[in-house]
């Protein structure tokens, strides 16, 4: 059990106390006061704005045990040194916190434990319990604690008590509770009634050897390295220091011996006016030592030997390495009781199958028995069924015997009526023989006629089809004079509708040929025109091109007579000649669309001519 899990016990007895209303959960105001309390006794700094930015994003109220614990770990458990502070202090402030919540002892009892015994059984209770929650002590770890309280008070252990208390149904399936362990050790019951001084001294004895690790503490004579002389010292032994101080109330230590595996204990001779004397050698010095008496020695070599053991094993704790073997042997009287419930259980149930397995011999005897007396009377009735057998085989051999003599008389009447039944048998068969081939000779006659009549049913059907053929010859060809009648009659009216289409063709032909006269004729007196015109725009350009000439200096115009003495030109602003400009202009266009007009007919007429 490393130191963690030893804060842990006591924290949670202080995170439970916290929890007034028994919901599993503790504000956070509570907590910081918690936290800041473990803090200062820890000898660590205390942060209290750590609290609230680890909770910063819970804000529903109260936290919860799982919910506190990575905050312990994180800011208070992993900063704990070892060393750095007192591990009695934090059990001190989580009783202090759990005891004025669960700790009410009655006020009457004259029994009841001084709050600091109560507070020493509690820290053995926490030391002693199991690594489970909530904290609980197995009822062999209170008779270990028990028996070492007793031993120290010089007194035995009242087991009638103890089992009396272990016996109820709540002790029994859940185990002790630091609350019901203090009850029980309230009453007075288990230290028969012993002073209280003597009682809170066995307490504080047994706590110093389990919790605080003392293997053994008392006054030894100690030589002094320097002056050489003999001083009384309050020694105590740890696993891996011997302290040594001016008296037991240990406010003034002296001095301390580190113990490890170099270090070795040696008895030496009574000298120097000592006796019982012993040496602790280390690889640097040798302390000389005087006990009260051989017993006292014997001890104190026997616990330094053990301190150097566990020192060389590499165990911190005498007790806990006790409690560790004692969980181990727990468990393996565990398993051996479950081994031999298992083995019981086993024997019990072959026990039974052996049972199971006589019972069915004694009902497989019972049924032989009863198959043997059935056997019997089978074998009885069968006698009894084979002699009627025989008697009635015997009368029925009786009147078989009568029966074959008159069968024999039987038979010769019947040997006689069969040799008549045979002549006659051979006469139906010679008749039979004779009717058989009048039957082949009428069945020959028939099969001929069928052929005949097969034969003259084949032409029959022959002819038949012949006719059929014909019949559709006929049909085929009525249809085919029919079809060439409608054909003629369409072929003559088609011949109609061309020749009149014909004729048609025929008239606008010549309407053509007499608007193609036309046009030929319109179309010579165009050109004709056309020929007159481009003479006259000839003449009058050259006339013009005359009249254009520039006079040079010393010409002179002629002033009459010439080419061009009977020529006038017309004047621009002349209306009548305006006028018949515009009139010859509409009958060009007139002429021209009908032009137009004739050569589109002639054409569509030259297409229409088939």
């Amino acid at each position: 059990m490393d130191l963690r899990s030893e804060l842990l016990k006591s924290i949670w007895y202080g995170f439970t106390a916290l929890d007034l209303e028994k919901s599993g959960k503790v504000s956070k105001s509570q907590l910081k006061v918690l936290s800041h309390n473990l803090c200062t006794v820890l000898s660590i700094p205390h942060d209290p704005v750590a609290l609230e930015e680890h909770f910063r994003d819970d804000d529903d109220g109260p936290v919860s045990s799982q919910g506190y614990m990575p905050y312990l770990n994180k800011y208070i458990l992993d900063k704990v040194e070892e060393g750095c502070f007192v591990k009695e202090q934090v059990d001190e402030l989580c009783w202090t916190l759990t005891a004025k919540k669960n700790y009410k002892p009655a006020k009457d009892n004259k029994n009841v434990l001084p709050g600091k015994d109560a507070f020493h059984l509690w820290s053995l209770f926490n030391f002693l319990s199991e690594d489970k929650y909530p904290l609980v002590m197995v009822p062999d770890e209170v008779e270990y604690l028990l028996k070492k309280i007793c031993m120290a008070m010089s007194v035995e252990l009242n087991c009638v008590e103890l089992e009396d208390f272990i016996s109820q149904d709540a002790v029994r399936q859940n185990g002790f509770t630091v609350w019901s362990f203090l009850e029980m050790m309230n009453t007075g019951k288990i230290t028969r009634g012993m002073g209280q001084e003597i009682t809170s001294m066995a307490i504080e004895e047994v706590y110093r050897e389990i919790v605080a690790d003392v293997l053994k503490e008392g006054y030894l004579w100690k030589k002094s390295q320097l002056r050489r002389n003999w001083k009384e010292r309050w020694f105590t032994l740890r696993p891996i220091t011997l302290d040594y101080y001016t008296s037991e109330d240990r406010k003034e230590r002296q001095g301390s011996i580190a113990l490890d595996g170099n270090c070795c204990v040696e008895v030496l001779s009574d000298r120097d006016g000592k006796r019982c004397m012993f040496c602790l050698k280390t690889l640097s010095k040798t302390y000389e030592m005087s006990a009260s008496d051989t017993k006292q020695r014997q001890e104190w070599t026997a616990a330094i030997q053990t301190a150097i053991r566990l020192h060389t094993e590499g165990k911190t704790s005498l007790h806990k390495d006790l409690k560790l073997k004692r969980r181990e042997q727990r468990e393996q009287r565990e398993k051996r009781r479950l081994a031999k419930e298992e083995e019981q259980q086993r024997f019990q149930a072959l026990q039974e199958e052996k049972e199971r397995k006589l019972a069915e011999l004694e009902l497989l005897k019972e049924a032989q028995r009863q198959a043997q007396a059935l056997l019997e009377q089978d074998e009885m009735r069968r006698r009894q069924h084979h002699e009627e057998m025989q008697q009635a085989l015997e009368v029925q051999l009786r009147e078989a015997k009568e029966s074959r003599a008159t069968m024999q008389a039987e038979m010769v009447l019947k040997e006689e009526e069969a040799e008549r039944q045979r002549k006659r048998i051979k006469e139906l068969e010679e008749m039979q023989t004779s009717l058989e081939e009048a039957l082949q000779q009428e069945i020959k006659a028939r099969q001929d006629e069928e052929v005949f009549r097969y034969a003259q049913t084949g032409l029959l059907s022959e002819e038949e089809d012949k006719m059929k053929a014909l019949m559709a010859l006929q049909e085929e060809q009525e249809e085919y004079i029919l079809k060439t009648q409608r054909e003629k009659q369409e072929l003559r009216q088609e011949m109609e509708n061309k020749s009149r289409a014909l004729e048609e063709a025929q008239r606008q032909l010549e309407e053509v040929r007499a608007n193609r006269y036309r046009v030929d004729q319109d179309v010579v007196a165009a050109q004709r025109k056309l020929r007159q015109a481009s003479t006259n725009v000839k003449h009058w350009n050259v006339q013009m091109n005359r009249l254009m000439r520039p006079i040079g200096p010393g010409e002179k115009r002629p002033s009459g007579g010439g080419s061009f003495s009977s020529f006038q030109i017309p004047s621009q602003r002349d209306p009548g000649l305006r006028l018949r400009q515009r009139s010859e202009e509409p009958d060009e266009e007139c002429k021209e669309n009908r032009e137009e007009r004739r050569l589109s007919q002639a054409s569509n007429g030259d297409m229409d001519i088939p």
